[in-house]
């Protein structure tokens, strides 16, 4: 069941285009879904790749997928990390970060926008986001750009393509595991 979403949603994050990709996911039982995510994680794993469920609720998830070792460099930048201090976060590595997001979704009752940060948008873009509400953007796509224009409409540009092959030689017989780049 997963590996459609995985293609529809994550192609970037599998072609090492992008640090992480976020999902819905409709599920029949928790347990099912649980079970289907550790799969994933062993099958992924030696390609650099970990598959998590942010949040459950009313028979739809929340699941991320991610390169830790992008997450953590990508979380490692000094602004970054000042920024996430100032929202409040503690951890030092992507686990202890991802755990804390995860209690940020299941605790707040607004959603946590730093979350850009996890999925590999620009800072300037999230900073941006916040401060106008959602309003304001100089673009949108994959997220809404407040910075560099040019530059997010050419990622976003790269994302669609690559979610369209993925998805035409997915539709062909590749396996997803087949289409995953290796760290």
């Amino acid at each position: 069941m997963l590996e459609r979403y995985l293609i529809d949603h994550c192609s970037p994050t599998l072609a090492s285009l992008k640090t992480a990709n976020m999902f819905i996911c409709p599920y029949e039982s928790g347990e099912s879904l649980e079970e289907d995510v550790r799969k994933w994680n062993l099958q992924m794993k030696d390609k650099g790749l970990y598959l998590t469920i942010l949040r459950k609720n009313d028979k739809k998830a929340l699941v991320y997928l991610c390169r830790p070792q992008r997450l953590e460099q990508d979380l490692h930048k000094p602004e970054v990390q000042k920024f996430l201090r100032a929202c409040g976060y503690r951890g030092e590595h992507w686990e202890e970060a991802l755990t804390e997001l995860k209690d940020r979704l299941h605790m707040c009752e607004k959603f946590p926008h730093e979350i850009g940060l996890f999925l590999d948008y620009p800072l300037v873009d999230v900073i941006g986001f916040i401060r106008n509400t959602g309003k304001n953007c100089k673009c949108s796509g994959c997220w809404k750009a407040y910075g560099n224009a040019k530059e997010a409409e050419k990622t976003f540009c790269r994302y669609k393509k690559c979610r369209e092959i993925y998805s035409r030689l997915w539709e062909n017989g590749r396996s997803v595991l087949q289409l995953t780049v290796a760290a």
